[in-house]
C-alpha cells in the first residue's frame, strides 16, 4: 500500500485548506509566541484575580448608579450614621481629656494620693506628713503638698458667681508646671495674688481683656479679695469650670477652714536619671497604708476610669455610637434589600448564564464598600467641621484625629458590609426555573 507522506513544511493540499485559511487568502499564518514571554492566555490568568474584584464591583456601581434617587438616599444614610459615630466618640473622648486636664497639666514625676479618692474634683485628704517622709529616699529631690477646693467666683464684669476649683500648692518649688505659671513665680508670692486659667468658660468674665486693659486687678472669690496677677493654661472639665492657681500661703488665707495637716495631693519630683518604677516601689513600701503611689500615667489613667466605670456617661455615649451604627446599618440593608429585589430577573438571568451565588454576592458587598465609601467621606468632612463649631462654643477639647478617622471608617465598612450579608439572602429567590 502505497503512503502518501509529506514533510511537516510542505503546504497541504487546497482541498485540505479551509476558505479563510492563510494559504488560500495570503496573509501571515499564525506566529508562536516568542519564548520566553507569555502569551495571550498566559496574561489573561495573571489578571484573574483583579478582574474577579473588579467585574463585581463595575457591575454593583452600575446598578447603584442606575437609581439616583435611591444612591443619594443610601449615602445620606451612611452619612447620618457616620456624623453620629463621630460626634458621640468625639464627646466621649472631650469628657475624659477634660476631666483630666488638670492632673494632664500637673508635670510631676510621682503623686500620693489617698486610696478612697474616686476623682479629682471631691478628694480624700491624707496627713501632710507622708510628703515629708518621702524625702527619706535618696532618688526623691523634693515633695510638695497639693491642695484642692472649690470656691465662688464672682464676675467682675455683671457680678455673677460661678463656682471655681482652686490649686493651692509652693509655686516655688518647681514640681508643678502648668503653661504660663513660670514668669508668675514672684508675683504669686505677694498676698492675695491668683493665677487665672485663661481657657475657662466665659462665664467668668474676660479676665484675659480685663489684664490687658488694667493690669494686675481685683476680683472676689468667696469671701475675700484676690489680686489677679496673670494667666496660666489649664482647661476645664466636667467637674470645673474654671481653676485659679494660687500659693499654698494665699489658700489657706481664702479656704481658712482647711487644716495645713491635711492635704490632697503630694506632688513628687526625682532627681534626674532616676527609676520612677523603682522609685514607686520603694515609696509603697516605706510609707503607710493611707496613701498610694502613682506615676502620672496612672493618675490621669485613675481619673478616667471613675468616669468610665462610676457614672454612666461613658456607657451613654458608646451607646449612643451603636444605635448610630444600626440606624446606618439598616438603611443600607433596606436599599441594597430593594435594589436586589427590582433586579430579580436580571441576577436570574446571570444564574443562567452560568454565574454563581459567590459572584452575585461578591457584587452586593462591592455596593455595599461603595455605599460606605460615599458615605464617609462627607460625613467625615461634615463632623470635622461640626468638631471646631461645637469646641469652639463648649470650650470641648473636640480633636479629629487619624485614629478615630480610621476606627470610624472600619465601623461604617463593617456596618456597610453586615447589611450586605443579609441583603444576600435575597439572592436564593433568583431561580432562573422559576423565573422563566
Amino acid at each position: 500500500m502505497n503512503v502518501l507522506t509529506r514533510t511537516p513544511s510542505a503546504p497541504p493540499p487546497d482541498g485540505e485548506l479551509l476558505p479563510w485559511a492563510p494559504e488560500r487568502t495570503g496573509g501571515a499564518p499564525p506566529q508562536p509566541p516568542p519564548s520566553g514571554r507569555e502569551g495571550p492566555a498566559r496574561r489573561t490568568t495573571s489578571f484573574r484575580p483583579l478582574r474577579s474584584l473588579l467585574l463585581p464591583l463595575r457591575l454593583a456601581w452600575r446598578q447603584l448608579r442606575a437609581e439616583k434617587a435611591r444612591l443619594a438616599s443610601a449615602i445620606a444614610g451612611v452619612m447620618f450614621a457616620c456624623v453620629l459615630v463621630f460626634m458621640q466618640l468625639g464627646f466621649r473622648s472631650a469628657l475624659f481629656d477634660s476631666a483630666t486636664a488638670l492632673l494632664q497639666s500637673m508635670r510631676a514625676d510621682v503623686f500620693l494620693m489617698h486610696p478612697l479618692t474616686t476623682a479629682s474634683f471631691k478628694p480624700e485628704t491624707f496627713p501632710r506628713a507622708r510628703a515629708s517622709q518621702a524625702l527619706a529616699l535618696p532618688e526623691v529631690q523634693a515633695a510638695v503638698p497639693v491642695y484642692l477646693a472649690q470656691a465662688s467666683w464672682r464676675n467682675p464684669e455683671n457680678g455673677a458667681r460661678r463656682a471655681v476649683q482652686l490649686i493651692g500648692f509652693d509655686t516655688e518649688a518647681g514640681v508643678m508646671d502648668f503653661p504660663g505659671l513660670a514668669p508668675l513665680v514672684d508675683a504669686l508670692k505677694r498676698p492675695d495674688a491668683v493665677a487665672f486659667d485663661r481657657r475657662s468658660r466665659p462665664e467668668f468674665g474676660d479676665v484675659a481683656k480685663l489684664l490687658a486693659e488694667r493690669g494686675p486687678f481685683e476680683a472676689q472669690i468667696g469671701n475675700r479679695l484676690m489680686e489677679v496677677v496673670g494667666l496660666v493654661e489649664i482647661g476645664p472639665s466636667f467637674g470645673a469650670d474654671g481653676n485659679v492657681v494660687l500659693s499654698e500661703v494665699n489658700f489657706r488665707r481664702l479656704v481658712k477652714e482647711r487644716q495645713v495637716s491635711a492635704i490632697d495631693l503630694a506632688a513628687i519630683k526625682l532627681r534626674p536619671g532616676a527609676d520612677v518604677e523603682a522609685a514607686k516601689r520603694r515609696l509603697a513600701e516605706l510609707l503607710p497604708r493611707d496613701v498610694i503611689v502613682l506615676s502620672q500615667p496612672e493618675l490621669v489613667a485613675w481619673e478616667r476610669r471613675y468616669w468610665e466605670e462610676a457614672t454612666p456617661i461613658g456607657f451613654i455615649f458608646a451607646f449612643g455610637s451603636l444605635m448610630g451604627l444600626v440606624v446606618g446599618m439598616v438603611i443600607v440593608y433596606q436599599i441594597l434589600f430593594s435594589d436586589i429585589a427590582s433586579h430579580l430577573r436580571e441576577y436570574a438571568t446571570l444564574k443562567a448564564m452560568g454565574y454563581s451565588n459567590w459572584y452575585l454576592g461578591r457584587a452586593v458587598l462591592s455596593a455595599a464598600l461603595i455605599l460606605a465609601v460615599l458615605g464617609f467621606l462627607p460625613g467625615f468632612g461634615l463632623s470635622f467641621f461640626l468638631y471646631g463649631a461645637v469646641g469652639e462654643a463648649t470650650f470641648l477639647p473636640l480633636n479629629m484625629d487619624l485614629e478615630r478617622g480610621v476606627g470610624v471608617f472600619l465601623m461604617i465598612f463593617a456596618m456597610c458590609a453586615l447589611a450586605g450579608l443579609l441583603a444576600m439572602r435575597k439572592l436564593r429567590d433568583a431561580n432562573p426555573a422559576d423565573m422563566f
